[in-house]
């Protein structure tokens, strides 16, 4: 909000615990919405409600329901042809077990929904994979009813690469360094400052192209197959980035929004 506001914009704070959306009516008296919310579902709704109404917004409600879904996010980078780890989709148990055992321990089990690490599990035999999957189908919400199997990757010396896109331009990227196969900051990984090089800004361009574009963030594993992208987040988080890149994450948003009003 103080980026926006040293650029000489007038900033309108929209808390989505308190807003109550009139479909037919315009719910705040606004040019554009920067969507910041931390909770997937009022994101999504917000934007679609904000988007019939005639508001601009950033990101889209398209490219939100595109990101905050992971399976959605694999299919739209197959589709542009972007590297990934292989990725399997089953809807039962019996199945789920037959394309991880095809594909060969360890992998990982996520849910189709879901951020900061969690939730995630590392398959290593036959019978965590058993275990794993009755838990998923019998305690689990809708979103664990699909079964989105990924092939483990070993990362590299431990870190995988957080990318910030904006628009055209690749601004900026940190290594997540950690001693847990999770690497996210949320779950304690250190940032450290990654250089973008041709190669990360060209598959971080691409994959931001594939879900639509405009303001988010990649997970890229280094492979020897070169880089891949893991997941794609449509509402970026930067506190722990802007120091170890010294860019200004936030500044590069607020031009962003403003120039393609």
């Amino acid at each position: 909000m103080a980026a926006f506001e040293r650029r000489g914009a007038t900033v309108v704070p929209i808390d989505d615990r308190s807003i109550i959306f009139q479909l037919g009516r315009r719910p705040a008296d606004v040019d554009v919405v920067v969507e910041r919310s931390i909770n997937h579902s009022r994101a999504l709704h917000a934007l679609r409600l904000f988007e019939s109404a005639g508001i601009r917004c950033v990101n889209t409600a398209e490219v939100a329901a595109t990101c905050g879904d992971k399976l959605l996010t694999s299919i739209a980078l197959q589709d542009h042809g972007v590297p990934q780890p292989e990725v399997r989709v089953a809807f039962t148990e019996e199945s789920a077990l037959e394309a991880i055992e095809a594909m060969g321990y360890p992998v990982v089990l996520k849910p189709a929904v879901g951020s900061w690490g969690r939730l995630l599990s590392k398959v290593n035999d036959r019978d965590a994979a058993e275990a794993l999957l009755e838990h998923k189908a019998v305690l689990g919400s809708y979103h664990h009813s699909i079964f989105y199997i990924q092939r483990y990757v070993d990362k590299t010396a431990g870190r995988d690469i957080r990318t910030f896109v904006v628009g055209e331009e690749c601004i900026a990227a940190i290594y997540r360094t950690s001693p847990h196969w999770i690497t996210n900051t949320a779950r304690g990984g250190k940032a450290t400052v990654c250089p973008v090089t041709p190669e990360i800004a060209a598959i971080s361009l691409a994959g931001a192209k594939a879900v639509g574009g405009g303001i988010v963030a990649l997970d890229l594993f280094e492979t020897a197959a070169g880089l891949q992208v893991n997941e794609i987040n449509y509402t970026m988080e930067f506190k722990n980035s802007v120091g170890p890149t010294g860019v200004d994450i936030p500044g590069k948003i607020a031009d962003y929004v403003l120039a393609t009003g």
